[in-house]
């Protein structure tokens, strides 16, 4: 069973007065297995954070579809979706505990705020700062308050976009650990990154992009083939995709 499927996306950028329009994703295909971690790789500007915000509509295609659960994107759908961007809009004047419990309402979670605050919290080492303003955070901080609200409501499906940008060794760490939690507890994950080793350490499914194209999206194994390092059968797949171009 997929989650989330995509077929058919196109996206081009029109160009300004003095710049031409510029595609930048062509017919984009990928699907998303249930309770699989899956990774979104591609270098900077290859049309990993474009795709993303396609998929929220916070972007318009051109053309495609995309569905979450087997139905497009609604209400309901969304409720069941963690989501945290490449870089996340905080309200510096909130504190902590007043960011977490805007985000349970955004999403219409229903529970003990209390008890999920303080359990989420606990989980990206935040628990000191509950009360602090998030002008006061630190990035790294910053980044962990970003991954808690995505998490609070313990949702089916989470869309990380490179969740582990400017974290220290010890916060890259936790974070990983956390993915580790999720899929345990069922959670179907997709994470963009360009660091090849998260994926080789946390994705079971990889969907790798290049120029705004899919060159592979399956099992990890099966796009290792015969380099059992992750970074080198990237360099190999790349090199036959760009026709032995470096």
């Amino acid at each position: 069973m997929n989650l989330v499927e995509v077929s058919g996306l196109d996206k081009t950028f029109k160009g300004g007065l003095f710049e031409k329009s510029r595609q930048v994703l062509f017919d984009v295909r990928f699907a998303l297995p249930a309770g699989e971690t899956c990774g979104f790789v591609g270098g900077n500007g290859q049309g990993k954070t474009t795709t993303i915000k396609c998929l929220f509509g916070f972007i318009r295609p051109d053309r495609g579809e995309i569905r979450f659960f087997g139905r497009p994107l609604g209400p309901r759908e969304k409720k069941r979706i963690g989501y945290m961007p490449e870089r996340p809009y905080l309200y510096e004047f909130l504190t902590g505990r007043e960011f977490l419990r805007l985000h349970w309402s955004l999403v219409g979670a229903s529970g003990d705020f209390p008890a999920a605050c303080e359990s989420i919290l606990r989980r990206v080492d935040l628990s000191h700062a509950v009360d602090k303003r998030l002008r006061s955070y630190s990035k790294g901080m910053l980044q962990r308050i970003g991954l808690a609200q995505a998490l609070i409501h313990s949702p089916d499906l989470l869309i990380l976009d490179e969740p582990m940008s400017g974290l220290d060794p010890d916060g890259r760490l936790l974070v990983k650990e956390i993915l580790r939690e999720e899929k345990a507890r069922g959670a179907t994950i997709f994470f963009s990154s360009h660091l090849l080793q998260d994926m080789d350490e946390l994705c079971t499914h990889l969907t790798v992009i290049e120029a705004g194209r899919i060159l592979h999206d399956g099992a990890v194994a099966s796009f290792r083939n015969e380099h059992p390092d992750l970074e080198k059968a990237f360099r190999a797949w790349r090199l036959k995709h760009r026709g032995g171009l470096p």
